[in-house]
């Protein structure tokens, strides 16, 4: 059957349209009974005759194969027509994970989508859609919704290029159709699904880097834009990374894109594409792709954050210290033998347990702390209380004795002047200058020597200075860079993963101006600056001595 399909060569349009029929049925069914040679042969004809046969016809045969579409080559060459024709054989194709992990290397973005949006396929499937990356996995397909307009009709005498030449293009064709379809469509959008962020949307450009095609945002915010140029200065377009793989005819990933238009579509994006050509001649045609909101990680540290998110970081840490108390509370049963006598190695077990829940506390106080700095509830609600900072630092020196005996690091913080009385909470004060060096021995070397000086430079001063010399592995850091969550110096130590530098700091920042004060990033030194209570505790015995 299939030597005899092969031997006659299609005369005109509908004899085209007949051996394709034939073929992909054959295929279909039995294709993996053919021998290799038909099977070569076959798809060879298939690929000559899907330019002769309109693509209604091409996604007729689809939808009539594709639930009995268990010969992988067949359902790859379908996967690489028109998205209109691809989506239908891709979500009704039933193959061994075997045979879709053998597909997926031959398969373009739009094909591989689709499958990422079928609930169906072998585990495994997800997996190497996962690990192809973004580009790839990008957006389910959107709904083949042109099927409500009716196949061009073509006179079976034409030429068997006539529909290429005297038609538009294929994607052209499909876009008319589906804003034919989406207008007729009789339910309006609400005002509050206008206000609605998008969150993802596809395109495609021509050989220009223009797009001229979109679908999932509004026409006018997308259609136009050029991916071929970066834009700067904040206006709508792309970054340079776009445009140099645009020059270079390469894969895009994670670029950036900025749009304009309504709140729904406007604002930053994230978008990833491939370069198409035509299969007949290579001629590069221009590229197809998908774009998403970024992900919280990619947004850099300064950007304005959700109203809610110290709420729902509130929320998060009220549901950690149910558990760590639990664990704790049960830790300390266990090596006090208070249901009864424990073996040695489980008390030491216990110990250990109670002390790290006493550093998880002291992060999760940490954590609540910057949540509460961020809203209009003050953190420190006594700014009047008096400290005595000399004492602070003493005290913080002795508890920190462990860290740098463990991270071989000396401290040396001399006193310049006095009294070091100053106005803050005592826990805050604490706190203030406790995160401050933990965070400065973290990221320094071992064998280094972290050197600092406690100041009140006169009686009449108006603020306290406890001031650090940089570590090494900061000497040349940016104040940016130092206030970056993400900042990682060479030589920071394993401690400083668990809150990070740009944390810390920012973190002694909030408390220090909740009390008045404030952290200067300095070129030489980091210096906290607390409101001092000796111009006070002076004015009230001048006072006294007066009367």
């Amino acid at each position: 059957m299939i030597a005899t399909i092969l031997r006659q060569a299609p005369a005109d349009r509908r004899a085209s349209i007949a051996a394709w029929r034939q073929l992909s049925d054959i295929l279909a069914q039995r294709g993996n009974q053919l021998g290799d040679e038909d099977i070569r042969r076959s798809l060879h004809a298939l690929a000559v005759l899907r330019p002769r046969v309109p693509e209604a016809v091409r996604r007729d045969c689809a939808r009539a194969i594709a639930k009995h579409g268990r010969f992988a080559p067949l359902v790859a060459l379908y996967a690489n027509d028109v998205p209109a024709v691809a989506a239908i054989m891709l979500r009704g194709a039933q193959l061994s994970e075997a045979d879709w992990l053998a597909m997926l290397p031959a398969t373009n973005a739009m094909a591989r989508s689709v499958l990422a949006g079928r609930s169906n396929l072998p585990h495994g499937v997800y997996r190497a859609l996962a690990s192809l990356g973004s580009a790839s996995v990008a957006l389910p397909q959107p709904a083949v919704a042109v099927d409500a307009a009716p196949a061009p009709v073509v006179p079976l005498h034409a030429a068997p290029d006539a529909a290429v030449e005297n038609g538009t293009s294929q994607i052209s064709e499909l876009v008319r159709r589906i804003d034919k379809y989406q207008s007729t469509r009789a339910q309006p959008a609400t005002a509050a699904a206008l206000h609605q962020q998008r969150s993802a949307f596809l395109f495609e450009t021509g050989p220009d880097g223009v797009v001229h095609w979109v679908d999932g945002v509004t026409r006018g915010a997308v259609i136009g834009l050029s991916i071929a140029e970066a834009a700067f200065g904040g206006e709508p377009g792309t970054d340079g990374v776009a445009a140099g793989a645009f020059r270079q005819r390469a894969e895009i990933l994670n670029a950036r894109m900025m749009l304009e238009g309504t709140p729904a579509d406007a604002g930053e994006w994230r978008f990833s594409a491939l370069p198409w050509f035509d299969p007949a001649t290579g001629q590069f045609r221009g590229y197809r792709g998908s774009a998403r909101r970024p992900n919280r990680s990619e947004t850099p540290y300064g950007r304005p954050v959700a109203e809610d998110s110290g709420d729902s970081i509130r929320q998060l840490i009220h549901e950690l210290r149910s558990p760590l108390n639990a664990i704790s509370g049960f830790a300390q049963i266990v090596a006090g033998q208070m249901f009864g006598p424990v073996s040695q190695s489980y008390r030491t077990m216990a110990d250990t347990i109670v002390a790290d829940a006493l550093s998880v506390q002291t992060i999760i106080d940490d954590l609540e702390t910057a949540a509460r700095s961020n809203s209009a509830v003050p953190v420190d609600p006594s700014p009047s209380e008096v400290v005595d900072m000399g004492a602070v630092v003493s005290q913080v020196e002795s508890d920190l004795a462990a860290l740098l005996a463990e991270q071989r690091v000396d401290l040396s913080i001399s006193r310049v002047g006095g009294p070091f009385m100053g106005l803050a909470n005592d826990a805050n004060a604490r706190r203030m200058v406790g995160r401050l060096l933990t965070a400065l021995i973290d990221v320094s070397e071992t064998g280094a020597i972290l050197v600092g000086q406690l100041v009140t430079e006169s009686p009449h001063d108006d603020m306290l200075q406890l001031r650090i010399v940089r570590p090494a592995t900061i000497r040349f850091a940016t104040a940016s860079d130092l206030l970056d969550p993400g900042f990682s110096p060479e030589g920071e130590a394993p401690g400083a993963a668990v809150l990070s530098l740009g944390f810390s700091l920012r973190l002694v920042d909030s408390l220090a101006r909740a009390a008045g004060g404030r952290l200067d990033i300095g070129h030489n030194a980091l210096t906290l600056h607390l409101r001092s209570a000796n111009s006070k505790a002076e004015a009230g015995l001048e006072a006294q001595q007066g009367e």
